[in-house]
């Protein structure tokens, strides 16, 4: 069983940063595959970045050059760094975590989810 914990949402004007944290519970985080999803309103959730246990990423169109997403295995935490942010990037944040080492794209493929965090982004 792993719970999520996410934190830093906020509102922010566009063009601003913010980090989003994810703290895991479990002794095995290092060998789960994590994702950031989102959910704008009456939107579906959709796949934002994901990172396997090697560490290796991925990222939708809509975030490449400006979302990093990121681990630290000796805190059970999963990071996504925001910059150039933009007014549709205003949504819930999830985080998720895969029962599986290497990434996802799909939220039907990811077992454990966090509360969420809302990021509002202002123009």
């Amino acid at each position: 069983q792993v719970q999520l914990v996410e934190s830093g949402g906020g509102l922010v004007q566009a063009g601003g940063s913010l980090r989003l944290s994810c703290a895991a519970s479990g002794r095995t985080f290092s060998s789960h595959a994590m994702g950031w999803f989102r959910q704008a309103p009456e939107k579906e959730r959709e796949f934002v970045a994901a990172i396997d246990w090697s560490s290796d990423t991925y990222y939708a169109d809509s975030v490449k050059g400006r979302f990093t997403i990121s681990r630290d295995n000796a805190k059970n935490t999963v990071y996504l760094q925001m910059s150039s942010l933009k007014p549709e990037d205003t949504a819930v944040y999830y985080c998720a975590a895969r029962g599986d080492s290497w990434y996802a794209l799909s939220p039907r493929n990811y077992d454990y989810w966090g509360q969420g965090t809302q990021v509002t982004v202002s123009s």
